[in-house]
């Protein structure tokens, strides 16, 4: 099948490990079309998340977008999910609705463990496909977020993907991630984000990413013109609802890391701190590393750490910057 999309850095040379390189698709569990758009409807794509495997679309030669009527939804006691739109395929929410959802902790998905927020399965892996103006506004369980997609527990890889005009909440104090929002990963594993886009997002905070206690390793990847919207910050200051910061990626709790290698952050905008990256450790173990990446024009109406423009860091000692620009 022909590869339309082009997403991420196309100037990020950082290595790409196992773990974040394409999984074969060559002979999928399912396939969603009949080789036109006739049979690419957003009930297939529903159906077929529910059964999860290795999903591929035949929806013709052409860029097909699938107007999404409700939430895909992956069932927790399906181990491995992979959905791959062959480069020509956008999911799209029509600003209304999330886009994809998968929740370990979320009973009425299937209670597969005792320990829902340290398990293994699912692993969801989205590849070679956009997702277009998904929307949680509104939805609040776990704490909201994540109008692309929402995660908790398991494992989320993120591959050659584009992330286009996605939003959720515009207040909250600690909600977040237009295109995407982390709970829990097993054994605290990173998401891995290789070789994708963000664009356009707007959320209370992270304009395209959040994660609460959640590592993130982003390779060779496009974050550009994302917002952070919310007002007041985190604790909220009197009087506000809250929120506000890390224009691009907002990562707050206790033990996680942020690695940026091959990475553009440019033109996202905080109306708080973090105008590309909010990072804060409460027990401060967490690192962020940032390598043969560039950051700029990233701005925060509100704060940011002496030295390093577009970043508000808040742990042990200072970031590692390897041969990397930050710069307004």
């Amino acid at each position: 099948m022909r590869h339309w999309l082009r997403a991420g850095n196309p100037a990020g040379h950082a290595m790409v490990p196992a773990a974040a390189r394409p999984v074969d698709t060559s002979h999928p569990t399912r396939v969603i079309g009949h080789g036109d758009p006739r049979g690419c409807t957003a009930t297939a794509v529903v159906a077929a998340v529910a059964k999860g495997g290795i999903i591929a679309f035949d929806c013709g030669p052409a860029p097909v977008t699938i107007a999404m009527k409700v939430t895909a939804k992956i069932r927790n006691s399906v181990p491995h999910t992979v959905l791959d739109g062959g480069g020509l395929v956008t999911l799209s929410g029509g600003g209304a609705r999330r886009i994809l959802y998968m929740n370990t902790c979320d009973q009425a998905q299937g209670w597969t463990t005792s320990h829902c927020n340290d398990q293994s399965t699912p692993h969801l892996t989205v590849q070679n496909i956009t997702f277009a103006g998904g929307n949680a506004t509104g939805q609040k369980q776990d704490g909201g977020g994540g109008g692309a997609i929402f995660v908790r527990g398991g494992r989320l890889t993120v591959i050659n993907a584009r992330f286009t005009g996605n939003r959720c909440d515009s207040t909250g104090a600690d909600l977040g991630g237009a295109a995407i929002r982390v709970l829990d990963q097993y054994h605290g594993l990173p998401v891995y984000v290789a070789r994708s886009t963000f664009e356009g997002g707007t959320c209370s905070n992270g304009g395209a990413l959040s994660g609460i206690s959640v590592s993130w390793t982003i390779l060779n990847s496009l974050f550009t013109g994302n917002q952070a919207v919310g007002r007041g910050a985190n604790p909220a200051r009197g009087g506000t609802p809250g929120g506000g910061s890390g224009g691009a990626v907002y990562a707050d709790g206790n033990r996680f890391a942020i690695r940026l290698a091959g990475t553009v952050i440019r033109g996202s905008r905080a109306n708080e701190g973090g105008g590309a990256v909010f990072f804060v450790s409460n027990d401060n173990t967490g690192e962020l590393t940032i390598d043969h990446s560039r950051l700029t024009g990233n701005r925060n109406a509100g704060f940011e750490t002496a030295g390093l423009p577009g970043i508000y860091f808040h742990s042990t000692g200072r970031p590692t910057i390897t041969a990397s620009t930050l710069s307004r």
